[in-house]
């Protein structure tokens, strides 16, 4: 199967009036509705819209005009039982050739109406006096979905551990897969680097699933998310008494994991000085907890992971070499998402089919748009960041494709911007990770948490990389 979208980039042209599909319309209201007001709405619009409008005077002529031609609308008035009148509707209309989209309108939408029609498939719910920016925008998804093509997605083996799964057929994937092959059945300590949302932790369980330490605990700890004057009470533990508040004897994380495996997620954040205690830990196989005196042994495997540069880190004075030496038995370097080629597509695949499953959802293909879209994307948030993408387009989906008006807006709005650049008009990947930040921090109005969560990345990642761009 080609992964190549059969359709060439998508203009950012505003399209003629010429060159606008025209749709066929018909209006219908139920009983005890009036479709009279809508219809002369749309007889205005109509020429303007490229709308070809028509009209039945009740259900019985609706149901011979729509099999006696094909629709591409129905707008349909909702009377005195909307939620009977939209159930009918949407039944109807699924057993219509052609499948005509179903627009309803109602006097005063209540929210169960509105998450009926959200769920059946409905392409807009409005409320009247029908209001044309509305109508439009609704005729516009429509108008743009029946231009995409849909991509059938593969099915997609994962090697899983619980809710996390490894994806990808790239060779850069398969160096990882090598590797974690060769190590998973040492008790070495190993150090995974790559940037933020690439998996680390993914890697890091299934290196515990596979190895010696398997029956044990795996105990995970977010070096950047924790403060560092409990960075070291939180790894170690304490004793009653050792500070103010320590009311209580506290077992720190590498006891909980026991004979299992210990993951130092961002390890680069922490101080020297808890650099030096965690050095003894891994070289005397014991540890202290804050405030005792009594040593106490440890057979932990220890994985590690940053995102930065630890040899530049060293050079700098801001990371212990003689700890680097001892996590970088083994290192593993997770390759950016845009470095997996079409791992993208599979990704994708696989996303799409675990939060279908997860909602209730048949989804079976994506559009040649929105798969161009995705391509065309910085991916700043990597792995991490497609996976909510993915999620987003899988709740807001309504038919079995994913399409790119269910895509972010963050997403749908980059196709021009990467063409302004000389250079062949490609951007590097510093300056498309540049200007997408940029633009996640305008729509979040500089709220840095907003959008760490949109992009998929922890915020401190977010504000270093600020720094490092100059935003």
């Amino acid at each position: 199967m080609s992964l190549t979208p059969a359709h060439p980039p998508v203009s950012a042209a505003t399209p003629r009036k010429e060159d606008v599909p025209r749709l066929r319309i018909l209006v219908v209201a139920g009983e005890g509705g009036s479709a009279g007001g809508v219809m002369q709405n749309l007889r205005q619009w109509a020429d303007d819209g490229q709308l070809e409008v028509d009209a039945a005077p009740d259900l019985p002529r609706a149901v011979r005009q729509l099999a006696g031609r094909r629709w591409d609308v129905v707008v349909a008035v909702l009377g005195e039982h909307p939620d009977d009148d939209l159930s009918w509707w949407v039944d109807s209309l699924r057993a219509t050739p052609g499948g005509p989209r179903l627009i309803a309108a109602v006097q005063a939408p209540s929210m169960g109406l509105v998450l009926r029609a959200e769920k059946s498939g409905v392409l807009d719910l409005l409320s009247l006096p029908l209001r044309r920016e509305e109508l439009v925008r609704a005729l516009d998804r429509l108008r743009s979905a029946t231009g995409e093509a849909a991509i059938p997605l593969p099915a997609v083996e994962a090697h899983a551990v619980g809710p996390y799964a490894l994806v990808g057929q790239s060779a850069a994937m398969l160096e990882v897969y090598k590797l974690l092959a060769r190590v998973a059945g040492s008790p070495a300590t190993v150090l995974v680097q790559g940037e933020s949302g690439t998996g680390k932790e993914v890697v890091a369980r299934t290196i515990h699933v596979n190895g010696p330490h398997a029956a044990g605990a795996f105990v995970a700890v977010n070096c950047a998310a924790i403060p560092e004057n409990l960075l070291e009470s939180e790894l170690f533990g304490h004793e009653k008494g050792a500070f103010t508040g320590a009311i209580t004897r506290k077992i720190g994380r590498f006891e909980q994991a026991g004979s299992g495996t210990l993951f130092l997620d961002e390890i680069a954040d922490m101080s020297l000085a808890l650099q030096a205690k965690i050095l003894r830990a891994v070289q005397e196989r014991e540890i202290e907890r804050v405030g005792g005196s009594e040593t106490i042994p440890i057979d932990v495997r220890l994985i590690a992971a940053t995102n930065r540069d630890l040899k530049e880190a060293i050079k700098q004075g801001r990371f212990r070499e003689d700890l680097y030496y001892r996590l970088a038995v083994v290192t593993i370097r997770l390759p950016t998402l845009a470095e997996r080629g079409d791992d993208l597509f599979l990704l994708t695949a696989h996303f799409v089919g675990q939060f279908a499953r997860r909602y209730g959802k048949q989804i079976e293909a994506i559009s040649d748009r929105a798969l161009e879209l995705l391509r065309n994307h910085a991916w700043v948030g990597n792995v991490r960041e497609l996976r909510n993408v993915i999620e987003r387009a899988v709740i807001v989906a309504t038919d079995r494709t994913i399409r790119a008006e269910q895509l972010p807006e963050e997403l749908r709005g980059e196709e021009p911007a990467l063409g302004d650049r000389p250079r062949g008009g490609l951007l590097t990947l510093a300056e498309a990770e540049a200007r997408h930040i940029a633009r996640v921090l305008s729509h979040t109005n500089g709220q840095i948490g907003a959008a760490a969560e949109i992009l998929g990345i922890h915020r401190n990642t977010l504000t270093r990389k600020m720094k490092e761009y100059g935003l």
